[in-house]
Order: structure tokens, then sequence, then C-alpha cells
């Protein structure tokens, strides 16, 4: 088994001011894709304190700090009607407040110095899983045959739309996504960097991990951080499984990165904002150098990103953790390219697009369509991934951005190790810099296809 570190966590709270929970307040009209909580951005430093000081006051939401807990992970059930957390790494309130409350926090954002913003919370989901694996799989397969018959290539469309040869990877000893990543050959292994993953969770128990470093904390209210889903255990076989599996081909990056895996989205696969920001707080707080995020939402086009994403993004490149999150899966191409999701569409997040075999762009990957933000700033494998699945399976084949991204994570924990010193806004230009060019407009690819420190480009 592996040596797994379980975090403390605030103990349920019987209700305000240590009551019997009162009966459910009247529900609240939410938009679609949202949950009718909401999220308030305060200020940095003192101006945040007192922000949230004056709105517990004019609102009377009771407020949990994760300031509180050190390393631990806020338990998902003090986020009761009424109440609230403070995620003070973050500079974040995540509120569920009463009909009453609610209109007390929007007349007092207003009027409040030091609130930033106020946004409702969105549902997120896992991109990317073993249902929609088959699909992509056939969709891409069919493609690959049209362009090899009538070409005699295999490769990907060009800026100028034209088909270019390029190699095709396979999986042998090692995945095609090692090959082309260039961890194949490398001594890096990621070593003494954190690792965190905000996904469905992870079966720790995989024979794969014995003897690993793992500490896990969910964020679902009613569900352990185990995964019932499979699409964490997949993404954190990428991003930190080892070299030398059980079973081939070998599948991971960061073979011996900590593992730090945060269950932000249900058995389901799908989870709210309020518990992917306690997440990053989570993670943030435990010094992780990487948080990687195979989760979203769409977005319409053009649409704006969100404030409260994007400046908690800025907050953990200043502590020294680089956000990694999918682009998304909802292109068909080519007949249609989509958006990049939120909250990879934040121009502080390293937003992630997929790749088959060959270096063509993923049929599903979202592009940079966008004019407001949202652009994708570099890819990597996603497409026919194999990795770690729970018990007793384990091991399975997916596709998606949500494959993609851990790969990227993975890799940043290579140049963390290579480059001592190194955190944040430099790792994320080191990432982007050692990229390796491809015949693939910007807007699909951004910078590249991602690489180990010291592959050849």
């Amino acid at each position: 088994m592996p040596t797994e570190r379980r975090p403390r966590t605030t103990a349920r709270p019987a209700g305000r001011g240590g009551a019997p929970p009162s009966a459910p307040a009247p529900s609240i009209p939410v938009e679609p894709g949202t949950t009718g909580r909401l999220l308030v951005l305060l200020g940095d430093g003192a101006d945040a304190r007192t922000a949230a000081r004056s709105l517990t006051r004019a609102t009377g939401v009771s407020l949990t700090s994760s300031a509180e807990l050190g390393e631990g992970a806020l338990d998902p059930d003090v986020l009761q009607a009424g109440a609230g957390v403070h995620l003070d790494s973050l500079g974040v309130l995540v509120l569920e407040p009463d009909p009453d409350q609610a209109a007390a926090v929007a007349a007092a954002a207003g009027s409040t110095p030091g609130i930033l913003a106020v946004e409702p919370e969105r549902i997120v989901y896992a991109i990317g899983d073993a249902s929609v694996a088959g699909y992509v799989q056939g969709f891409r397969d069919g493609v690959d045959d049209l362009a090899e018959r009538v070409l005699g290539l295999g490769g990907a469309l060009s800026a100028a739309g034209e088909l270019t040869a390029q190699e095709t990877f396979v999986d042998t000893d090692t995945t095609w996504g090692l090959k082309a990543v260039g961890v194949v050959g490398t001594t890096w292994t990621g070593k003494g960097i954190r690792v965190a993953v905000l996904d469905t969770g992870f079966d720790s128990g995989h024979p794969d991990f014995v003897g690993r470093t793992v500490t896990r904390a969910s964020f679902i209210t009613g569900q352990t951080a185990d995964d019932g889903h499979g699409h964490g255990t997949h993404c954190i076989g990428t991003a930190c499984g080892p070299r030398k599996p059980q079973r081939l081909p070998a599948y991971g990056i960061a073979s011996e990165a900590e593992i730090y895996a945060g269950k932000v989205l249900s058995n389901q696969g799908s989870g709210a904002d309020g518990g992917i920001l306690s997440g990053i707080d989570w993670a943030i707080r435990n010094k992780c150098t990487v948080i990687s995020m195979s989760l979203g939402a769409p977005v319409a086009a053009n649409a704006a990103f969100s404030t409260v994403y994007e400046t908690v993004a800025q907050r953990a490149l200043a502590a020294g953790s680089l956000i990694v999150a999918a682009a998304g899966n909802e292109s068909s191409r080519p007949g249609r390219i989509a958006p990049v999701g939120h909250p990879a569409n934040c121009p502080s997040i390293i937003a992630v697009a997929a790749l088959d075999s060959k270096l063509g762009i993923a049929p599903f990957s979202s592009g940079g369509m966008s004019v407001s933000g949202g652009q994708v700033d570099i890819a990597a494998p996603g497409v026919a991934v194999i990795s770690t699945a729970p018990r007793p399976r384990l091991y399975a084949t997916m596709s998606g951005t949500s494959m993609a991204t851990p790969h990227v994570a993975g890799l940043v924990a290579l140049h963390a190790q290579a480059n001592p010193g190194m955190a944040g806004g430099s790792l994320g230009w080191l990432l982007l810099q050692s990229a390796r060019r491809l015949a693939l407009p910007n807007r699909d690819v951004g910078g590249g296809l991602a690489q180990a420190p010291g592959a050849t480009p």
C-alpha cells in the first residue's frame, strides 16, 4: 500500500451559533449551469479580512476560514444555508446564502471596500472519459484512414490547411504519449515536487503505487476521496504513475513526485466551483508546484472569463503554484471549433489542447476562438491514452483534453526538479518556451507540443 497522509478536516457544524440546523430556507431561483451559491472575490491582505468581517456583519452569513487548517482540508459540510467559507490563501468567499442574505450580499458588494467581484457558482464536469473514448477513437481513425488512402500519408493540418507528413507514435513498452513528450530516457522523475490533481479522487490502493506518498482529501459532501468514477485515477496515473508498472506499457511521467489527490468532482463526474476553489486553496497551502485540473464547463463564443478564477490563478502563481487545465472537448472538427471552456479560458491558467498519435489536433479539442481571452497555451497527447483505472480493472484507455492535461502537469514537475528555485510563472514560461513547434495554428495548439526537460524538439 502507498504511504498515505490524510489531512485533518474541520468538524461538521451543527448549525449557526452551535444550534441544530434550522428548516431549509425557500429555494433561490438559479440560472442554468449554476448552483445558487455565490463566489465573492476579496482584495489583498488586510482589505480581504476587513471586507469579510463587513460582509458577515451586513448579511449574517457565518464564515469558516481555511487559514485555521494548516495543511488540512476544509470539510465540505461547512457549506450549509446561511454559511460560507473563507478560502484565505485565495481571497475568496464561497457563500450559501438564504434568500434574504443573497439580497444583502448583493447590496454589500456595491458598498463594501475590498469586494472586487461577485459571481454565481458554476457546475463543472470531468472533461473526457471512457464513455466518449470509443466515439472519439472511431472518429479519429476514420479521418486518418481517409487521409492515408487519398494522400498516402498521415499527419496534421498546417496553418494553411494543408496536410503535412509527421511521424506516428505507437504504444510499445511505453505509451505513445511518453514518447511524444520526450520522457523516454530522461533521468528526471519529479522527486521532491508536489503535484496536485483535482478530479474525481484516486484509488490509492492501486498496486502500481505501492510505497508512494499520497495525500488525499475530499471536497464532495458525503463522498470519500476514493475514486468511484475512474477519471481521477487515470489522470493521476499519467501525471505521476511509475515508469516500471506491473504491466506494460509504462505510462507515468513524474514517477517520484508527491501526489496530492483532491476529490472536487463526484463519483458521477460533476462538481462545482466552490469545491474546486477549496481544492486549489488546499493545494497552495500544501505548497504544490503544479495543480492539474481536467475539468470544466463549456462557454459561449466570446464569453468573458471568470474574474474570480483569473485572480485566483494570479495569486496561485505568486504563491509558487502553476495551474494547468483542460481546454475542453466541445469541438466537432473540421466542422465546428468550440471556444476554450471555463476555467481554462483564464489568461493565467495554462490551457491544454489534445493531440493524436500523428500529432494532429484531436477532433474534439477546443480552440482559441474568443477575442476576449481563452487562448490555447500548449498541447499534449490526448487520444487513446493508456493509464491507470480503479481496482479491479487497473488500466484503461481514454481520450480527451483531460488526458492531455496530466501529461503537462507531470512535465511541469520534471522541469521544476531540473530547475531548482523556479516556480509559478517562471515554470510556465519555461514550459511554453521548451515546447516543440508544430505545423498547426496557434489557435489549436498554442506554443506546440509540451516537452520534457532536455528533450530534442
